[in-house]
C-alpha cells in the first residue's frame, strides 16, 4: 500500500507543480490606451512594439521590439518611461 501511495505522489505532485507553472506564464496584454502610450514612447527612439504585455500596474514589457538599431526587449514603468532596454539576440 505504501508503495502505491508513493508512486501516486510521484505522479500527482509534479503534475500539480506543472499546472501552477502554466498559470504563471499567462500573460496579460495591455489595454488599447496603454498600447498607444507605449507606442508613442517607443516611436521617439525609432522602435515599434509587436505586442505589449502588462506585468503589473506599473510595469509593461515589449518582447522583440523592432528598432532602427536592432531588435530589443524593452520594459517601461507606469509613467511609460523606458526602464530597461536589452539587445534581443
Amino acid at each position: 500500500m505504501r508503495s502505491v501511495l508513493f508512486a501516486l505522489s510521484l505522479v500527482v505532485l509534479p503534475a500539480a507543480a506543472f499546472a501552477q507553472d502554466a498559470d504563471d506564464t499567462v500573460e496579460t496584454l495591455a489595454s488599447p490606451e496603454e498600447v498607444q502610450k507605449v507606442a508613442d514612447t517607443l516611436s521617439k527612439i525609432g522602435c515599434q512594439a509587436p505586442q505589449v504585455e502588462k506585468e503589473s500596474d506599473d510595469l509593461f514589457e515589449v518582447d522583440d521590439a523592432t528598432c532602427e538599431i536592432g531588435q530589443y526587449d524593452i520594459k517601461l514603468n507606469g509613467d511609460y518611461k523606458i526602464w530597461v532596454m536589452s539587445l534581443d539576440e
